[in-house]
């Protein structure tokens, strides 16, 4: 029997609304980032800081390749979040098909691709040779699974654009779970080294999406899919990459400039780069909340615009900032009473420590900045502002690869210049995506609440 496990929307309370949809998905985010803190820490004490430094140098160019991917699993999300909130069932349905076969083709080129790529990407960016051939394996297994990831993501995408964020947390906290036990057994008592980590995430990623993914067919009646749903739509095709294609380059700009900014911390050695990867590794944990309700946001963007009610969308950045505001105000005075301790749960090289602590208190100051990005970012890319997918992507390409130079240039910072130019991108980022919002809510239609 098929359980109706979808949200509308468009009435009631947008905090109350947000929260309970954005909770779900900070439980599976959470859960996400405490298994990469957790291989982590399992490859950074089982096999040391060059291993560590190894995976670490493997994240900003992993990103960039799924980036592609990404983008048009969003965009398909948006499409079927506006049919869903017209009530168009029938679209809804022809949505989910066609951002399956678009996300089909695209995983599979997507993987090949980065697959040969990756020893040139790696060069590229000056990984340096003692932990080149590690970096290597991580990655191959990494872009290899491309096509797995890419199933999670569109079904996740899917559910989450009709209201139901509860499904996809199911399947990320138990391949999470797995992801650690396999960890243990392939590098602990196996000794698989790297490839081991990299076959582990392999592995719970194909038990997500394919879990997901049925899960969804037998209980939401939105997956329960007739002849007629199934043929190839143009217009709905189009129109999720439209609305993706811009979403995947702004994450790929973004990608292109923490590869940039690795490049940068790859330059100053290993430890430099154990610790840029243990700082790394905590603040996507200190992001979760932000990308959380910024996933919120987007659904609840699209269900309101295509239900015709842009004056909610405005109450629900409103509320969003505010309650964003006071956790990055808490999260900040964490980061400068405990940064050592966390920076020591990953190695024990005292040099890595300290380094990764004074980089958390670097940072930390700016993560309010990190909080207008994600809310104003979730309802401009709901709304499938191409605009704004640009000039975001653009400024976090000028602060990463501007910066570094400049800030050398002028100042003694040496190493810390990593984690200047990381905060400093980031007030750039949040100052930009109001400016943009702004401009964006003026539209007379918007303005007008009509």
């Amino acid at each position: 029997m098929r359980k109706n496990t979808t949200r509308n929307m468009t009435e009631g309370s947008p905090l109350a609304l947000l929260s309970v949809f954005a909770l779900p998905l900070l439980i599976g985010n959470l859960f996400q980032q405490l298994y990469n803190l957790a291989d982590s820490m399992i490859v950074g004490r089982l096999m040391g800081a060059n291993a560590l430094a190894a995976v670490g140098a493997t994240g900003s160019v992993s990103f960039l390749f799924f980036s592609l991917c990404n983008g048009i699993s969003s965009g398909g999300g948006i499409v079927t979040a506006r049919f869903f909130g017209a009530g168009d069932v029938e679209s809804v349905k022809r949505s989910i098909v066609n951002s399956a076969y678009i996300m089909l083709v695209l995983s599979v080129l997507t993987g090949a691709v980065s697959f040969a790529l990756v020893p040139t990407a790696l060069s590229w960016m000056g990984t340096p040779d003692e932990v080149l051939p590690d970096a290597i394996v991580y990655m191959r297994m990494t872009t290899a699974s491309v096509p797995l990831v890419a199933v999670y993501n569109y079904a996740a995408s899917m559910q989450r654009a009709l209201g139901d964020s509860r499904t996809p947390l199911y399947f990320l906290v138990l391949s999470c779970l797995l992801n650690v036990g396999m960890d243990l057994l392939f590098i602990g008592v196996f000794k698989m080294g790297v490839f081991g980590a990299a076959l582990a995430t392999t592995l719970s990623q194909l038990l997500a999406g394919a879990g997901s993914l049925m899960y969804a067919f037998r209980r939401n009646p939105y997956f329960s899919l007739k002849n007629r749903h199934l043929p190839f739509n143009r217009p709905i095709a189009m129109s999720a990459i439209r609305l993706g294609l811009p979403l995947a380059l702004q994450w790929s700009l973004i990608a292109v400039s923490t590869t940039a900014l690795q490049s940068f911390a790859n330059s100053f050695g290993p430890s430099a780069m154990a610790a840029y990867t243990a700082t790394g590794r905590l603040e996507q944990l200190v992001q979760q909340p932000f990308g959380s309700m910024s996933m919120a946001l987007s659904t609840y963007t699209g269900q309101n615009l295509g239900a015709g009610k842009p004056e909610r969308i405005r109450a629900g950045l409103r509320d969003s900032l505010a309650a964003m505001t006071v956790l990055s105000l808490l999260m900040t005075l964490f980061m400068q009473l405990f940064g050592d301790n966390l920076i020591g749960l990953f190695v024990n090289e005292a040099e890595v420590i300290s380094l990764g602590g004074r980089a958390l208190k670097i940072t930390s100051w700016f993560y309010l900045f990190l909080g207008v990005i994600y809310m104003t970012r979730g309802v401009l890319n709901g709304a499938g502002d191409a605009a704004f997918a640009m000039i975001n992507g653009g400024v976090e390409i000028i602060g990463r690869l501007g910066l570094p130079p400049l800030i050398t240039a002028v100042s003694s910072a040496g190493v810390w210049a990593i984690w200047f130019t990381a905060g400093i991108t980031w007030a750039l980022s949040g100052l930009s995506c109001l400016a943009r919002y702004f401009a964006w809510m003026k539209k007379p239609a918007l303005r007008s609440g009509t």
